[in-house]
């Protein structure tokens, strides 16, 4: 019936490209390469940095624990330390809960 008007036909529809093998090796590399820059490496080096200040501890030196209490060290063993946190008060605690080692002084300061 359609005299005037050419009947129109869809051509076939083409496979869909997706992204090539190797698009996807370079993203999964550039993924696994944000993830160490941006996690792995800044905290190997805090972990590192911890390390090496539990290991230079001495007796004298004023820490601060991961807990807040701020002393003194009156004796270092391989895994202990014990802190003086007022005069006739110590406390046993792991190296490994140091947070920080002050400045001389500073307890005094503070105080």
């Amino acid at each position: 019936m359609n005299f005037f008007i050419n009947t129109a036909h869809a051509q076939e529809a083409g496979a869909a490209q997706g992204p090539g093998l190797m698009f996807n090796l370079i993203f999964i590399g550039g993924m696994f390469l944000l993830f160490y820059l941006i996690l792995w490496r800044p905290q190997a080096k805090r972990a590192k940095e911890h390390r090496e200040l539990v290991t230079s501890l001495e007796k004298g030196d004023e820490v601060m624990t991961s807990g807040g209490i701020l002393g003194k060290v009156t004796n270092v063993s391989d895994d202990y330390i014990t802190v003086e946190v007022a005069e006739n008060v110590q406390l046993n605690l792991q190296k490994a809960s140091v947070a920080a080692a002050l400045p001389k002084g500073t307890i005094k300061s503070i105080g």
